[in-house]
């Protein structure tokens, strides 16, 4: 029971850390920072992968690296996914070496994460503090839900899931959403984009799930105690963000 309480006093603390760091970020709201933290968080969830996919390549981080330099001038950082899947089938037609879980590598987390800047770049911080109040929501909505009357198992990636949990949490961030919607958007917008950005942030987490039980661990990482790591916290957001920056372009 002490070990309980302690790991879930640790859990809280790092999680009131990480929401005033978010907080902070979003007032500051600077292109540069902005920048530097999705780019820091990408180098460490590309560290985190390569255990989840079993491999042990390297050259992904250079040409990651080149590729993040570039989004902090290019307009549409999206698009430099498919330039740099490009590169490596360029190599990987010339050398027939070059290891092909670097596709997957930037397929999740890198592709994931150039959606979250881009959102960022045309929607604004707001719009990323939109995605966390959906995201959290749904987690939070489908834990209490879940616990409190789940029956119904909702998939054999994660037992722990119930339709139950899932529906409720869809109607907690379906609620959040429309309240703290971002500007210019109709009722009817923010409850669409609100219910689909919430049931990608389901599927992330359930995604995040299959691969480490393909790989057979607990947590993608350990760099937040009581978390796991930066793939265990984020899983929801890669999903629900890159769905966001699609509708909303629709949308809007």
């Amino acid at each position: 029971m002490t070990e309980i309480i302690k790991s879930s006093g640790t859990r809280i603390k790092t999680g009131v850390i990480l929401i005033l760091a978010v907080l902070l970020i979003g007032y500051i709201d600077s292109f540069f920072i902005m920048w530097l933290l999705f780019g820091g968080l990408l180098v460490i969830s590309i560290s985190e992968s390569k255990k989840l996919y079993k491999t042990e390549i390297d050259f992904v981080y250079l040409y990651t690296g080149v590729l993040w330099f570039v989004a902090y001038f290019y307009p549409n950082p999206e698009d430099l996914i498919f330039v740099l899947a490009i590169v490596y089938a360029s190599v990987l037609a010339y050398k027939k070496s070059i290891d092909t879980k670097a596709f997957l590598i930037l397929l999740y987390p890198t592709a994931s994460f150039l959606f979250l800047f881009s959102l960022y770049i045309e929607y604004g911080v707001m719009s990323l503090l939109w995605l966390l109040v959906i995201v959290a929501g749904a987690d939070i909505g489908a834990y209490f839900v879940g616990r409190s009357m789940g029956k119904t198992k909702f998939c054999e990636t994660s037992p722990n899931k119930t339709i139950e949990g899932v529906i409720g949490g869809l109607v907690v961030a379906i609620i959040l959403g429309t309240i703290f919607s971002i500007d210019n958007l109709s009722t009817f917008g923010a409850i669409v984009i609100s219910l689909i950005v919430a049931l990608a942030s389901v599927f992330g987490d359930l995604f995040e799930s299959y691969l480490k039980r393909e790989a057979e661990v607990k947590d993608s990482g350990d760099i937040l105690p009581g978390h796991g790591g930066i793939l265990d916290r984020t899983d929801g957001y890669l999903f629900g963000g890159v769905i966001m920056l699609v509708l909303l372009r629709a949308i809007m």
